[in-house]
């Protein structure tokens, strides 16, 4: 279904668009950040703050990481604070990708079972389904806020895959 490089390829425009998404919210107010503008997770700061609490809860499945605190109707108010919510992006953001360039095809073709506090019950599911989810996930919900950032007027730049990373990196995925 998916490859190692698929997985590495994912993890760099995952990177790279969380990089370029805030920059964008950098240049917003605080009130607008935390403005509830009617998204699924309220704001641009709510939205961000529950993507970085999934990146987090996905990878202490994968990569055996802390589990983030709280669960979904908390996480957009884990990081109230735009300077450690900025901080963490960019410390997942390099841990995914450190985690990504150690994937490989046997892990990729296994299963992972956990409890799914979501669901109230234990789950297996086939890993490459999993990290494709994880990195959907994340485009979801990165489209959300590109849509609450436009909003006010700021700009990402493009934010198609293809155009958006190098072409070494586009040729290994």
């Amino acid at each position: 279904m998916i490859t190692p490089d698929w997985v590495r390829l994912m993890a760099a425009y995952n990177a790279e668009m969380n990089r370029r998404l805030y920059a964008a919210a950098d240049g917003l107010t605080s009130a607008q950040r935390s403005e509830d503008r009617g998204a699924f997770f309220g704001s641009v700061q709510g939205t961000l703050s529950h993507l970085l609490w999934g990146d987090r809860t996905w990878m202490s499945r994968f990569d055996g990481w802390e589990k983030p605190a709280g669960g979904i109707p908390t996480s957009p108010g884990l990081y109230a604070d735009w300077d450690a919510l900025k901080a963490a992006r960019i410390e997942v953001d390099a841990g995914i990708e450190a985690w990504a360039r150690r994937v490989t095809p046997d892990w990729l073709g296994g299963d992972l079972s956990w409890f799914s506090g979501a669901l109230g019950q234990e789950v297996s599911r086939p890993m490459a389904v999993l990290v494709t989810h994880f990195f959907n996930h994340q485009t979801h919900h990165r489209g959300q806020a590109h849509a609450l950032l436009t909003g006010f007027g700021a700009r990402t730049g493009d934010t198609d895959l293809p155009f958006i990373l190098p072409p070494d990196v586009l040729a290994a995925g």
